[in-house]
């Protein structure tokens, strides 16, 4: 099992928080479950939790439906017609607002799309790819043949230690070497070439000097280098 790459990329999922889901569906059902009869007033409530002209226009509308639907009940019994305009504005207002609901609910209870972004597990990660990386270095410079049998710094090749996204610098293939902040495929090259001729490097400091990397790259590559005799 291949170690995640420095800066492996982290997409926040699409889907909200299992309790704001359920009551995001909740509200956007309130029409259907009442027949109709909460709809104005559960546009009315996110209209006013979100402030919405959208969501104002809605609350409105529906709340004329349901006004002029109040104002026809009373005459049902006597005329079919009545009864059959009824039976339209109650449709708008149970169904079509239902399915308004649905589509917008989103909008209402995650309008920017952060609800998914837990920041404190990130953080937590970030934090702990640090400390891999750390431990992964102090066993590389404690046993470095135990570091290459780990294949410390490798992520090119199948392996089970997880360095925390370390790259070797000493014997990594230009691929991998891209894998370091700020590293281009020319700058990769160019490194190769380097470490042929001189026989590797001993610190980040000693590869932008001797491999003329911009000055500052090194101390980002740092965070991320790891080089093995």
């Amino acid at each position: 099992m291949n170690a995640p790459a420095p800066y492996e990329p982290r997409v926040p999922s699409d889907s909200m928080p299992p309790g704001r889901a359920a009551l995001s569906v909740t509200w956007a059902a309130l029409p259907f479950l009442t027949l109709g009869y909460a709809t104005p007033f559960t546009f009315a409530a996110a209209a006013l939790w979100r402030r919405s002209l959208h969501l104002l226009v809605s609350t409105a509308a529906y709340l004329g439906v349901f006004a002029v639907m109040l104002y026809l009940l009373p005459g049902m019994d006597e005329d079919d017609g009545t009864e059959r305009t009824v039976g339209v504005l109650l449709f708008v207002l149970a169904v079509v607002g239902c399915a308004h609901a649905f589509i917008i609910r989103r909008r209402v209870f995650d309008p920017h799309g952060l609800s998914a972004v837990d920041n404190e597990a990130v953080v937590e990660r970030v934090k702990r790819q640090r400390l891999l990386r750390d431990k992964a270095r102090e066993l590389a410079a404690d046993d470095p043949g135990l570091a290459k049998e780990l294949r410390i710094g490798r992520p090119d090749l199948p392996r089970q230690y997880n360095d925390g996204g370390l790259v070797d610098v000493n014997h990594a293939p230009a691929e991998a070497l891209t894998l370091l902040p700020g590293i281009t495929p020319d700058l990769a090259a160019k490194i190769e070439r380097v470490r042929a001729e001189t026989g590797g490097f001993m610190s980040a400091e000693e590869l932008s000097a001797v491999a003329g990397l911009p000055a500052d790259l090194t101390g980002e590559v740092a965070d991320y280098a790891v080089f093995i005799r």
